[in-house]
């Protein structure tokens, strides 16, 4: 520890604010704190008022310091926290400062990082951090604290632990072979597999919740001009995002919504009704409609219930190598100039959902069945996760699937035994304990400087 650099780094987002906060961590941080102010430092954990001199002891600004010795604190070096103005003059000037008296500025991320290498957290806690600051609603925050806080390390390592148990029979099984003992035929083995894959199995579905509560569901509005996309973008928003006129063709380009849909983190896209024109702007709107479409995760199809049109006949002119249940759902619009009812319901194995977006009568029954769609079910205990946490668990089962055909069809205890071991490398990749050097770099470089 002792040979690294010291960093420096602004922890206080741009712009104006009252309070600024500068961090240093590494073997120098407090003899810099020292040389920057030409006073003794306070003891640690204590805030001390000082003054923050320029080269020629001019007083460049004033505030607190506060010291956490090694290894108890955030990054396990020595760290120092400079509490100034928050000004971006002033900042910077203090930045500057430190640099010229030693420090290093720090990468994005790289405070998290040593803390992740000086086993202060692991990957996913480090990667909390991150969640919890970017979190869109109040349930993606509460889960990157439960993240933060180790609830989904705690059931990582605890799978982890009943794989390594696992293998370490299998290997002992290999190593005393004159043991008069088919280990292949006992069904302990077996019984173990399936045990260890089932737990996986659970992870991944508390993980999948996180994943969507972490990224959210891109949900496009598309169908012809006029059928009421941008009415009923405005109802599920609930502000009067879009232009909203019985002019046909009124949305020319893609209008995005942030919103939250019973606790699901959606962005929400409007966009140009689809139809052949030769308006030139159009066109262009259409081609982007097209594009948006091509990305969604969710396609509302929207059509106007009063002109008895067959939504799936839409489809089909207009996207039809997307037709498919899991990516379309029928949304039958103006029930109110049809007299129809509010309802959800099913057409031809695609979900439909009957509403009126003018009335807003029937809106709930769409969120509820977008929600739904996703497979969106947050529980209490659910944690936030990524999309490399579910790519890792999907490994681990492929690689448990293969260590099952060797052990019941090849009866091949060398070939389960590296199949185990496989498992356990993708599992622990979760956690960091199997991690190249190029995945953290690409992790710790999504961070905020200063974080």
């Amino acid at each position: 520890m002792q040979n690294r650099t010291t960093i420096a780094a602004i922890a206080t987002p741009p712009g104006r604010g009252g309070v600024g906060v500068i961090r240093l961590s590494g073997p120098k941080s407090y003899a810099i704190a020292e040389a920057l102010s030409q006073t003794a430092l306070p003891k640690a954990r204590y805030a001390g008022f000082r003054k923050f001199l320029d080269a020629q002891g001019e007083v460049m600004d004033e505030g607190l310091t506060i010291c956490f010795p090694n290894p108890h604190s955030f990054t396990g070096e020595d760290v120092v926290e400079l509490q100034g103005h928050g000004g971006p003059v002033i900042q910077n000037a203090l930045l500057a400062r430190l640099l010229e008296l030693g420090a290093v500025a720090a990468k994005a991320g790289e405070f998290s990082m040593r803390a992740f290498e000086n086993g202060k957290m692991d990957l996913v806690q480090a990667e909390a951090i991150a969640d919890l600051i970017d979190a869109t609603s109040q349930a993606a925050a509460r889960s990157a604290v439960r993240s933060l806080q180790g609830a989904f390390s705690s059931k990582v390592n605890t799978v982890l632990e009943n794989l390594i148990h696992l293998r370490l029979h299998v290997e002992a099984a290999i190593d005393f072979p004159e043991e008069e003992i088919d280990f292949l035929a006992d069904g302990k083995i077996l019984r173990l597999l399936d045990e260890v894959s089932a737990s996986v199995s659970a992870v991944q579905q508390s993980a999948r919740q996180g994943q969507l509560l972490r990224e959210g569901l891109q949900v496009v509005i598309a169908g012809k001009p006029n059928a009421g996309k941008s009415s009923l973008l405005n109802s599920l928003a609930g502000v009067e995002r879009a232009i909203v006129t019985d002019i046909a063709g009124t949305t020319r380009d893609v209008l995005h919504e942030k919103i939250t849909l019973n606790g699901l983190p959606i962005t929400l896209t409007d966009t140009a009704g689809l139809r052949e024109t030769g308006d030139v702007v159009e066109k262009e709107g259409i081609r982007r409609a097209i594009q948006e479409i091509e990305q969604a995760d969710l396609l509302l199809l929207v059509y106007d219930l009063s002109q008895g049109e067959n939504p799936l006949e839409l489809a089909k002119n207009y996207f039809a190598e997307h037709i498919e249940p899991k990516r379309l759902m029928l949304i039958g619009n103006k029930c109110d100039l049809t007299g129809a009812v509010p309802a959800l319901g099913d057409l031809h194995g695609f979900r439909h959902v009957t509403v009126s977006a003018k009335q807003e009568t029937g809106v709930q029954a769409l969120i509820d069945a977008v929600t739904a769609h996703a497979g969106f079910q947050p529980e209490e205990d659910t944690f936030i996760a990524r999309t490399r946490h579910l790519d890792a668990m999907t490994r681990t089962q492929r690689y448990l699937a293969e260590a099952r055909e060797q052990l019941t069809v090849f009866h091949a205890g060398e070939l389960v035994a590296e199949s185990l071991r496989l498992a356990q490398n993708a599992l622990g990749e979760i956690t960091g304990d199997f991690s190249a050097d190029d995945l953290l770099g690409k992790i710790f470089g999504s961070f905020c400087i200063g974080k």
